[in-house]
């Protein structure tokens, strides 16, 4: 149970704005035989509702955008809020992207997207992530 933990844990911060990899972590749980679907499922909830905490903060914490803890600038919030009107609450089916995923959760809390459907959309996209990572492994380690 510790080593599901420990996968959600770092999926969790990994999808914060703390710098943080869950996937190595997932490839070596998958590696010493651990049970792929609950390792999906551990994952995918931890990313998921790390995301959840750049959407409360970009719901809430927003008037502090001018301190200089602030995780985002003014120029990648700029080009995720551009992004995110281009292609509207679609673009979080791409918030498990290394870079200008976690913005894209945040620009999300932002513009006040529904909690449900941020959700939703965001568990979908991070979920499809982790699956596709467990079959690049199984072909490249099968059995």
């Amino acid at each position: 149970m510790e080593a599901y933990l420990g996968l959600f844990a770092s999926a969790f911060l990994a999808a914060t704005l703390l710098p943080a990899y869950s996937e190595i972590l997932f490839a070596g749980l998958l590696q010493a035989g651990y049970d792929p679907l609950l390792l999906l499922a551990w994952a995918s909830a931890g990313n998921t509702l790390g995301a959840a905490v750049n959407w409360l903060l970009g719901r809430y914490l927003l008037h502090f955008q001018d301190r200089k803890w602030f995780p985002f600038k003014t120029d990648s919030l700029g080009a995720a809020q551009r992004w995110f009107n281009k292609w509207g609450v679609w673009s979080l089916l791409l918030a498990w992207m290394p870079i200008g995923g976690d913005a894209l959760t945040f620009i999300a809390g932002m513009m006040r997207v529904r909690f449900w459907l941020f959700f939703l959309l965001t568990a979908v996209g991070k979920t499809a992530r982790y699956a596709i990572l467990l079959g690049a492994f199984d072909l490249l380690y099968p059995g």
